[in-house]
C-alpha cells in the first residue's frame, strides 16, 4: 500500500503517530470521527416507527412534522442512531442537486447485534430478503427490507453464539 493511502487511513482512524513522512502539521489537522449516522430517504416515515420502536426497541428521539405527516425522524438505542427523512422534506430543505439525486435507490445497513435469534424472532412477519446464513467472514446473518424499502442485514459473530 502506498504511503499516501496509509496516511489517509491513519488520519481517518485518528492515529497520531508519524507515518511515512507525515509532517507534524498534518498530524495536528487530523480529523477524528465521533459518529456516523445514516439518514435514509423514504416516501413516508409513519410505517417505520413500529419497525424501529416496537420490533427493535429503539426510542424515537426526534420527530419533525411536514404538514400533516412526519418529515424527519431519528431513532436511537444506546450509541446507535438512524435517521429517516421523506423525499418531500428533502426537496424542500436540500439544494436541487441533492434532492434530484435522492431517489436513486435503497440503502444497505449492516448491523451487528448481540442476539441474532432475538432479532429474527422480532422480524417474524417482515419480508426476509436474505435467509439466515453463515458467511465466510465468520458472521451469522440475515437481511430484511424495512417498510421504507431499505435493506438491513443483522449479523452476529459465529464465535459469540451459545
Amino acid at each position: 500500500m502506498r504511503a499516501t493511502a496509509l496516511a489517509a487511513l491513519a488520519i481517518f482512524f485518528g492515529f497520531t503517530g508519524s507515518i511515512a513522512g507525515q509532517s507534524q502539521s498534518q498530524e495536528k489537522n487530523s480529523m477524528n470521527v465521533k459518529r456516523i449516522t445514516p439518514v435514509l430517504l423514504v416516501k413516508e416515515i409513519e410505517p417505520l416507527i413500529p419497525f424501529w420502536v416496537d420490533r427493535l426497541g429503539f426510542a424515537k428521539i426526534v420527530e419533525v412534522p411536514d404538514g400533516d405527516k412526519i418529515g424527519f425522524v431519528a431513532f436511537q438505542k444506546g450509541s446507535v442512531e438512524v435517521m429517516y427523512q421523506t423525499y418531500a422534506s428533502v426537496q424542500k430543505d436540500a439544494p436541487p442537486t441533492m434532492s434530484a439525486e435522492s431517489r436513486k435507490g435503497p440503502t444497505y445497513l449492516y448491523m451487528e447485534v448481540e442476539n441474532l435469534d432475538a432479532v429474527l424472532a422480532a422480524m417474524k412477519d417482515v419480508k426476509i430478503v436474505m435467509p439466515m446464513r453463515t458467511a465466510f467472514y465468520g458472521m451469522r446473518e440475515f437481511a430484511v427490507q424495512d417498510p421504507g424499502g431499505h435493506f438491513i442485514t443483522f449479523a452476529q459473530p459465529v464465535a459469540a453464539q451459545h
